[in-house]
């Protein structure tokens, strides 16, 4: 069982690893799709209107490689996660049904007038799609975030004599505490990501001196959108929802900071420290005392929880990897803010463009705010095993018992294979709209 379910995660955490690397582009990058459009309406500059579709290529790749990866988990939650599907279905199908019949059904149908309509819809009406798909974007996103907020705190919902979860209450899986910080912090992420590759390769254009018009344009237009993203990113989304973490999963929230023993005249905050699982402390640790209290309650010796005051059959099954996981995330979210409060110092002082510092960082952190994304997810989902339903459904309970360890790990082999030569064929068609640059219409 131990090993069936080993597979069985494993396969999942990696198509849905891979598959997020695009989804969290197209949502801030339709925002961005959009501003460059309403320039070009309130402007009527024609480079604004070549930057629409230049953003518009690199957006309908990642949509397309989006839903060809999506489409594996949905089969997951029926051969892998069967039992899953059966107790929670009357539930979570309810918000995967409407993403599916409502945001991605609008997004794609006006994905293709955005993208060969122009001539035809006329600019204010090819604004319009372009809004529509970014409404479509954000909400596919939001009912997402609805179904993972009711596994972090399920509200609404009564158990029935055979097990199976059934909703009594609509409304509160939109009222859930959970999904308003969570799906702001999610979005201003997506926003930080889409940020970076815009403004990237507007640095890498400055830098190889080709393209260098649209270059300044992607570069200004993304450190703007970058540093209002990664501010917002931490404060107040991401204190926000540190503060449902701590309320609902505290000890999860003990977990992540590295806390295995109660501070009860305040608690520092971490900066570097590696933990040791076994003997229950940090080991080579820099703090800096009663930091975290303050954070956390607004005070500075309120006591924080430890891992010692929870049975360790709550305990996170992956503490290290959900400490590791938080950390990366907080200081690469730490980083981005600091990079882009310089780029947007320097562009008030009309030096951004021959600072090559700042350039080159902006170029070679392209992969980073994925990064960041990414362990950002893994610290939501480690943080709330060993459950799948937050302390009403463990993940031991919600794998098929009928799909061998063998077929599971034959089908990720299969996956991680397919997947390569997806991501190989993406980085491809990436570099040649690149190459091509902006000043060319064709799609």
């Amino acid at each position: 069982m131990e090993e069936m379910l080993f597979y069985d995660r494993m396969q999942f955490a990696f198509t849905i690893t891979f598959h997020y690397l695009f989804p969290q582009l197209t949502m801030g990058l339709s925002l961005i799709i959009v501003y460059f459009k309403w320039k070009f309406l309130r402007t009527n500059e024609e480079h604004y209107n070549k930057a629409t579709h230049f953003w518009m290529k690199m957006f309908a790749l990642n949509f397309a490689m989006g839903v060809v990866t999506g489409i594996p988990m949905e089969f997951q939650f029926g051969t892998n996660w069967a039992k899953f599907s059966e107790l929670t279905g009357g539930i979570i199908g309810q918000t995967l049904a409407m993403e599916g019949m409502f945001s991605f059904f609008l997004e794609s149908s006006f994905l293709g007038m955005f993208l060969f309509g122009e001539k035809i819809l006329g600019h204010k009406w090819h604004f319009v799609t372009g809004l529509l798909i970014c409404l479509g974007s954000w909400a596919s996103g939001f009912l997402i975030i609805a179904t993972h907020s009711w596994m972090q705190n399920p509200v609404g919902y009564e158990i029935l004599a055979n097990g199976k979860f059934v909703l009594n209450n609509f409304g509160a899986l939109f009222t859930n505490p959970w999904i308003w910080p969570s799906y702001l912090h999610n979005q201003a992420a997506s926003m930080v990501t889409s940020s970076f590759v815009v403004s990237s390769i507007g640095a890498f254009y400055i830098l190889s001196k080709r393209s260098e018009f649209y270059g300044k344009l992607f570069l200004k237009t993304g450190i703007i959108f970058g540093l209002i993203s990664s501010i917002v990113v931490a404060v107040p989304t991401g204190d926000l929802l540190a503060k449902n973490v701590v309320k609902y999963q505290p000890v999860t929230f003990a977990a992540m900071e590295g806390i295995f023993h109660t501070e009860k005249k305040g608690a520092e905050i971490v900066l570097i420290g590696q933990p040791d699982v076994k003997d229950k402390k940090l080991d080579n640790k820099i703090a800096v005392p009663n930091v975290l209290s303050f954070l956390t309650y607004g005070s500075w010796n309120t006591e924080v929880k430890g891992l010692d005051q929870f049975d360790e059959k709550t305990h996170p099954t992956n503490i290290s990897g959900l400490y590791y996981a938080y950390h990366i995330m907080v200081g690469l979210g730490t980083v981005f803010i600091g990079l882009m409060a310089a780029a947007v110092f320097q562009l008030f002082r009309k030096k951004l463009f021959v600072t090559h510092w700042i350039l080159w960082s902006l170029l070679f952190m392209l992969p980073f705010p994925y990064i960041a994304n990414t362990t950002g997810w893994y610290t939501a989902e480690l943080g709330r095993q060993p459950w799948l339903v937050y302390n009403l459904l463990r993940t031991t309970a919600g794998a098929s018992p009928t799909v061998s360890s063998g077929n599971t790990l034959f089908t990720l082999l299969g996956f991680v294979g397919l997947y390569l030569l997806l991501g190989l064929l993406f980085l491809l068609l990436v570099g040649k709209i690149i190459k091509n640059g902006p000043e060319t219409k064709k799609i």
